[in-house]
Formats: C-alpha cells, structure tokens, sequence
C-alpha cells in the first residue's frame, strides 16, 4: 500500500467531511440567501420536470442504498442473506435506479449545455456539479460488470469493510488494493463531491432532509390580543405602525 492509496483512502475521507460539515454550517451562517437550488423552470419547464423527477428519483435510491449497504455490518444480514447474494441484489437494484438517474441527470446536463438562456443564467458551479455528478454516475455504472466478476461479494465485504471503519475511526484501506480501478475512481470522485458540497447549489438538500422535522413539529399557537372572542378561533392581530 503506497502513499497515495494511503491518502486517499486513510485521510482524504476525513478531508472531504470536515469541509463538508464545518462547510455547510458556515455558508448557512453566513450566506442564508445563497442556500437554494435556483430553479430554471420558468425558462424551460418540459425537459426539468421529467429530469428532475427521474435524476431525483435515482439518486436518493443510490443514495439510501449506498448508505445501509456500505454501512450495515456483515452480521446483521448474514443470517438471511450472503454476500454474494447481497452483492447481486445491489447490482440489480443499483443498475435499475442507476439508469433511470443516468436518463434523468442527461436530460438536465443537456438542457443547461443547449439551452442558450439557461446556461446564460447558470453559475459556472452549477454545470460543473452536473457534469462531475454525471461522471461518477458513468463509473458507478461500469462498476457493475466489475461486481458481477465478484459474484462471491468479495469487492461488497472490503468496500463495506472500509466505509465502516473510516465512520468508526479505524481507518484501513489494506483491503482496497486489491480492488479494480473505477472502484478506486468512484471512492475518490464521490468524496470529492463531499468536499465540494457546501460551495455549490447541493446544500439544498439540507433543507430537503430537514423538511422531515416538520412531522414532529408541535402545533402552533395563535392568540388574538382582542377580547371577547369565541374560544378556538383564531384572529390574527392588527398590525400597528
């Protein structure tokens, strides 16, 4: 194991999170009005409608995917299910929500490129993500043929294997080296997207997740400064100047 597998694998994580989080707090701190997704739907709403919903669809599917599979420990499904048969139930399911997102996040790459007064209203950052985005997209992609080579789930056990300790701040990538290169590629591309998440337009999905805290929000309480009124209705008070 070389210095750079070392670093990119042992150290650059760690990197890529702290700019991640600290990053994230600090343009929210700092910078509330540039947190948004600045929507292009007036100018050209046909072609964002069925990106949006196909890109959005398959990426939080890889997303959740991604996540539990990487992050779930060998013996909680061990019991029902090996690793061989994990791994092809993740190339299936993958490949699936894969191209849908691919089908999707083309549609939008396409529209920003061709579209003159869309891409004149873009923020360079903002075709920069989409194209980086569909790059990883084209090499998780090609992982698969790769994953079915390792029917037995040996790529699936080191990859997991070396997610779970960099969360648990053991790091480890011994079991990496063996690993065939758009494994490596898509590690490190998908980090860097990491890093580079609180300088773009995907700090939106902050506010995605915590719409969530919505469920568990307590109802508010609205009381009229006027007397008299019947109880439970509700009156907004009159604004003085």
């Amino acid at each position: 194991m070389n210095t750079l597998h070392n670093f990119l694998f042992n150290v650059y994580p760690y990197i890529c999170l702290s700019v991640f989080l600290m990053g994230s707090l600090a343009r929210f701190d700092r910078d509330q009005y540039t947190w948004k997704s600045d929507s292009s739907q007036l100018l050209r709403k046909g072609q964002l409608r069925w990106g949006s919903n196909l890109f959005h669809v398959g990426i939080l599917f890889l997303f959740f995917g991604h996540s539990v599979g990487l992050l779930t420990p060998h013996w909680v499904y061990e019991p029902f299910i090996t690793a061989g048969q994990k791994q092809m139930v993740a190339v299936t399911a993958g490949g699936i929500a894969g191209a849908v997102c691919f089908v999707g996040l083309s549609l939008l790459l396409h529209r920003r490129i061709f579209d003159d007064r869309i891409r004149l209203t873009s923020h360079r950052t903002d075709l920069g993500i989409l194209v980086i985005l569909w790059v990883q997209l084209v090499l998780g992609l090609i992982t698969l043929p790769f994953s079915i080579g390792h029917s037995d789930g040996g790529a699936m056990l080191a990859l997991s294997d070396w997610a779970q300790r960099i969360v648990t701040f053991r790091p480890d990538a011994a079991g990496l080296v063996a690993l065939d290169w758009p494994y490596k590629v898509h590690l490190v591309l998908g980090m860097t997207i990491f890093l580079l998440f609180p300088f773009s337009r995907l700090v939106h999905v902050w506010s995605g997740f915590g719409t969530l805290a919505y469920i568990v929000r307590p109802y508010q309480v609205v009381r009229s400064r006027k007397l008299g009124l019947p109880a439970g209705l509700n009156q907004s008070p009159r604004q003085e100047s």
